[in-house]
């Protein structure tokens, strides 16, 4: 396997990041900004940023044929960036309507609209209206009863996996008339007017949903939560029970974030601060390795190591008074991993390779 792509930002948390389709920029967000880089083979250079939020920007995502660029704040506000002809872009500012903080914002595969998830208990699915030259929100609220962690799309565009703190998964409808041509029927439902519920998913110990995410065919939904689990849920059909929901509970330190690699692969990532690779199908899942070659904290012995190391860092402060050992971590990201985008994804759906972002301010890139 080669070797990642380790890219050195700066020193300080990157709460989301997204490439552009064809790999050439890259926006993060950092503080109340989002930074755009462009990239020639290895070099990353800053080359512009978007200004606009007051408080600190937790979601950016860029629609991969129009390019459009969708930012989100703690400011309660998100803006829809378009480039213009001079190179600079225009930022247009979406009616979101929510009284807390917005906490993460994707596209739609369509781009036709995206999600933006709040600590009001809201996810406000947007889109644009042509009579008045605006975006405006429409609010998916019940069943939630926390604030949304995270979202994903599923492959047509309607359904949308909503994670949030009060440990449930969901999948609800964000049909919207006019903008969206009717679905066809699947294993999620077939009529699917706006906010209905066709799947609600919960794990032993209802940890708070951190990511979320749709296999490549949207068949299967999964979910990885605070308490160092990922659950993955097959549903059988309109107002039938799911044909299966998998739990796997891990040694390792929770994950905050996933994605689907094939409709048999995930990777999770989080406070262990390396990419978990697991494999598995309707019959089961599991661990099967790491992708960081470096990390051992993620090995299924992860539990008897960091026991190990515990135990013997007691043992030196006893025999030699030493108090003191080297605080760079064995992996390649020195802190925890916030979010994973796909990179590369082949004619088939399957991603190629992933890219990683976090507390260190390193984006990593590592093929799967």
């Amino acid at each position: 396997m080669a070797a990642p792509q380790v890219h050195h930002l700066f020193h300080h948390s990157i709460a989301d990041h997204c490439f552009t389709a064809d790999r050439s920029g890259l926006a993060v967000a950092r503080d109340n900004n989002v930074e755009l880089y462009s990239i020639n083979g290895s070099q990353f250079a800053l080359q512009d940023e978007l200004r606009g939020h007051d408080k600190l920007v937790t979601g950016v995502d860029i629609a991969p044929q129009s390019r459009k660029i969708v930012t989100c704040s703690q400011d309660r506000n998100a803006y829809v960036w378009e480039p213009t002809q001079d190179g600079t872009w225009k930022p247009t500012l979406v009616l979101l309507r929510i009284n807390r903080a917005a906490t993460c914002v994707r596209w739609s595969p369509s781009e036709t609209k995206f999600a933006v998830g709040s600590g009001a208990r809201i996810a406000a699915v947007c889109y644009f209206e042509e009579e008045n030259d605006w975006w405006v929100s429409k609010h998916l609220k019940k069943p939630l009863r926390s604030t949304v962690t995270s979202l994903a799309w599923h492959p047509n565009s309607v359904l949308l996996g909503v994670g949030s703190t009060d440990g449930h998964a969901r999948v609800l409808s964000g049909f919207i008339k006019g903008v969206d041509q009717r679905p066809e029927s699947s294993v999620w439902g077939e009529r699917l007017p706006f906010n209905t519920v066709c799947g609600e998913f919960l794990n032993m110990t209802a940890g708070w949903v951190k990511g979320i995410g749709f296999s490549p065919s949207g068949d299967a939904m999964a979910f990885v939560s605070m308490d160092s689990t990922i659950t993955v849920a097959y549903p059988a059909g309109e107002s039938q029970p799911p044909k299966a929901v998998i739990s796997v509970s891990t040694q390792a330190l929770p994950f905050a974030d996933l994605i689907w690699i094939s409709d048999s692969e995930i990777v999770c990532a989080g406070y262990d601060c390396a990419p978990l690779r697991f494999k598995g199908s309707e019959s089961g899942w599991e661990l099967a390795g790491s992708l960081d070659p470096s990390a051992t904290s993620s090995s299924k012995f992860a539990g008897a190591q960091k026991e190990e190391s515990a135990l013997n860092m007691f043992r030196q402060m006893d025999l030699r008074g030493k108090t003191k050992d080297d605080t760079q971590l064995k992996t390649i990201h020195q802190n925890t991993i916030n979010t994973i985008r796909a990179h590369s994804v082949s004619a088939e759906s399957h991603v190629q390779a992933i890219s990683t972002s976090g507390v260190d301010g390193r984006v990593v890139v590592w093929k799967v």
